[in-house]
């Protein structure tokens, strides 16, 4: 096991692969990368609220890796990576139990979207709007790594639809926080949200990438229509 400790090498190590090279945040104070032959690993803390170790590789390698670095980093990092390798990450690894599958999205084409949508210099109303139309959202105003919020606003100033600017890699910036008043929704107004920030992220990091609920396909066809591709991911825990 050799530690990786530029970002540069981490992608030369993942052959680019975005969900890796998103992981490495830029190696921020905390991350930690790691290669085995043809494996890598990424330990990022707190990305998205969670202690993340991202993993890509053959099977039996990323097996033997994911052991290794786990005693350097402990049990909190939650191996995170394409569904087919965790599940067989979660029959290799001791004491690995397989967690939840869900989608990675990424594009590098900046969508043309007509909109009135734009930075909020502020949070007002952001909590708000999150708690009545996604509680469950893993951005919210104030925590880490969360930068900004884009909004449609109405005619009275309330907020319609937004969308952050979260955990954002210098190569790979990164949606979350998408939500819309119940009231509001059906007029295409995530998308134009969404695809104000995607167009945003792209232009400043090359590349912008998203999480989402695999049981959500109103959203992924959001996505597909700005130019995202889905890309099947899941998580393990310790």
């Amino acid at each position: 096991m050799q530690e990786i400790h530029t970002t540069a090498d981490l992608i030369r190590a993942a052959s680019g692969d975005p969900l890796i090279v998103w992981a490495g945040q830029g190696f921020a104070p905390g991350v930690r990368a790691w290669y085995d032959g043809s494996a890598v690993a990424v330990a990022s803390p707190e990305l998205s609220q969670r202690d993340r170790l991202a993993v890509a590789g053959p099977p039996a390698e990323v097996a033997r890796l994911v052991t290794a670095v786990a005693g350097e980093v402990g049990p909190s990092y939650r191996p995170f990576g394409d569904e087919d390798l965790l599940r067989e990450l979660a029959d290799r690894v001791p004491g690995l139990e397989f967690s939840a599958a869900f989608g990675w999205m990424d594009t590098a084409e900046v969508p043309v979207v007509t909109t009135t949508t734009g930075w909020l210099e502020g949070d007002d109303g952001v909590e708000e709007l999150l708690a009545v139309a996604s509680p469950s959202s893993y951005a919210w105003p104030g925590r880490p790594g969360v930068r900004r919020w884009a909004a449609i606003s109405g005619g009275d100033g309330e907020l319609l639809s937004i969308a952050a600017d979260a955990w954002s890699a210098p190569e790979v910036g990164f949606l979350a926080g998408v939500a819309t008043q119940v009231v509001a929704r059906g007029k295409g107004l995530s998308r134009q949200v969404c695809g104000f920030v995607t167009a945003e992220l792209v232009k400043r990091h090359g590349r912008a990438g998203l999480m989402v609920d695999r049981d959500n396909p109103a959203a992924i066809a959001v996505y597909h229509r700005l130019g995202y591709t889905y890309r099947r991911v899941a998580a393990a825990h310790f």
